[in-house]
């Protein structure tokens, strides 16, 4: 599991050839598939965040430039040690159901539930009561799409790992400041109740969110998953 949302399942099992969720690249094999369904909708959905002037320039800038650094890291750093058009093999292997369910969490509580709440602000006409949420969705999509583009032979385990342990990494200075906000809006908003519920339901999902991403990284990516990658990335590179 890579820490993210839709491609990490990938990096438990890899897809098997009867997967029709790819999209691969004009005039190339089908083994070497490229983007799935879930990475075009995280890269829409991203896209269309950036449009909503919600999300900082800094923000937009680290995702246009995460794609050509993550290049450069795989041709000088970490190249792929494979010596066939195949990914390296993954961290964990398939079937495990433990982390089945901790992706289904990770994806209900980073994902579905802030576009919901994204959402009925917008409806609701108040896109500064939202405004916080929209930086951590936007870095999350740019994760989940930057994760299928290097779930590829032509990345490396390390590449692989690289991209959710950084994007974890900035994610929480960006949850920090949703909690910071969502803190400070009781008492600056007075209030009915249903007002009152909608302010409770985002301060909840703000701190669900900081707590659950502080775990992901702090106690999972960091202590767990990275040493078995570069483990699995160098114990393989001297077998060759």
């Amino acid at each position: 599991m890579s820490g993210g949302i839709g491609p990490t399942a990938k990096d438990i099992a890899f897809p098997s050839d009867g997967d029709d969720d790819t999209v691969p690249l004009p005039g190339h094999t089908p083994h070497r598939r490229f983007l799935s369904f879930r990475q075009l909708n995280a890269v829409a959905l991203s896209i269309v965040l950036a449009a909503s002037g919600m999300v900082s320039a800094a923000d937009i800038a680290i995702a246009l430039l995460s794609f050509p650094y993550i290049i450069f890291l795989s041709r000088f750093a970490f190249p792929p040690v494979r010596p066939s058009h195949s990914p390296e093999p993954p961290v964990f292997g398939a079937g495990n159901r433990l982390l089945t369910v901790y992706m289904i969490i990770a994806a209900i509580i980073g994902l579905f539930l802030p576009i919901v709440y994204i959402l009925q602000g917008v409806m609701e006409g108040d896109k500064e009561g939202i405004k916080a949420a929209v930086p951590h969705l936007f870095q999350l999509t740019c994760q989940v799409f930057l994760e299928g583009v290097t779930f590829s032979p032509q990345f490396s385990l390390p590449i692989r790992a690289f991209v959710p342990v950084s994007y974890n990494a900035m994610r929480m200075f960006t949850l920090i400041d949703w909690v910071m906000v969502e803190m400070g809006k009781e008492a600056a908003t007075g209030v009915e109740e249903w007002s009152a519920l909608k302010f409770l339901a985002g301060r909840g999902l703000a701190v669900v969110n900081l707590l659950f991403w502080a775990f992901n990284i702090f106690g999972f990516l960091l202590p767990i998953y990275l040493p078995r990658v570069f483990k699995r990335h160098y114990g393989y590179k001297e077998k060759i």
